[in-house]
């Protein structure tokens, strides 16, 4: 799904940037401080998603979104409220007020991601085989297949993988449910998610991976028998 971000002050452009590095689906190919400019862009390359401030100098989101004869899906940025009924009026994806985390972000993209497939366009996009994890300050490529469960641990999150495992105090267990796809990873407790293919066994209360044993929470038991 290819994206473009629209925004007058640089600091929202990098994080816009930084979280769409961690969306695997979502490639960011170009941002822009000057709405114009990105109107020249749209003109002579395909976009599918725009992240697009509201508030701008010149012209706003709004009446950007206006010029467009056929314009791409938005997602809506701003840091004020007042402005979401306007943007949800032009039938916007989502609308992510600032300061606004990774895991708000990647709520947006998931749902610009559904309408992009209900739109007949799953071809154009390949399952993803990885992810990037957020490790202290690098990003570390983690291949989804050797991923056997993620587990909430105090302050950091452990990424248990086929050999060894990752630490990461930057990613919450909300945020890799988020992530990873529900094709292939399934919640089974608030502070585990598991690879459903890796599982050995389960019954109401526990699952086996290995020599790994992993509680299911109450709420959570419901789902089991999408592991089957």
């Amino acid at each position: 799904m290819i994206a473009i971000a629209v925004d007058d002050e640089p600091i929202a452009l990098d994080i816009v940037k930084t979280h769409a590095a961690r969306v695997p689906f979502v490639d960011l190919a170009a941002s822009f401080t000057n709405a114009f400019d990105a109107i020249g862009y749209l003109q002579h390359n395909p976009v599918d998603l725009i992240f697009l401030d509201i508030k701008m100098p010149d012209i706003s989101g709004i009446d950007f979104v206006n010029t467009l004869s056929n314009p791409p899906m938005v997602v809506f940025t701003t840091a004020y409220s007042e402005h979401a009924v306007k943007g949800f009026e032009l039938n916007a994806v989502d609308f992510l007020l600032k300061p606004f985390s990774l895991s708000r972000f990647l709520k947006a993209c998931n749902k610009a991601h559904e309408l992009y497939l209900l739109r007949g366009k799953t071809e154009q996009v390949p399952p993803a085989s990885s992810v990037f994890i957020k490790d202290g300050y690098e990003q570390i490529k983690v291949e989804l297949n050797d991923i056997l469960f993620v587990e909430a641990a105090g302050n950091y999150t452990k990424i248990h993988l086929l050999n060894g495992k990752l630490l990461s105090t930057r990613v919450t267990v909300n945020d890799m449910q988020l992530l990873l796809p529900e094709r292939s990873f399934i919640r089974t407790h608030r502070a585990f998610i598991v690879a459903k293919d890796k599982v050995d066994r389960f019954d109401r209360t526990q699952i086996i991976i290995g020599e790994h044993i992993i509680p299911v929470g109450g709420t959570y038991a419901q789902s089991l028998p999408l592991l089957g």
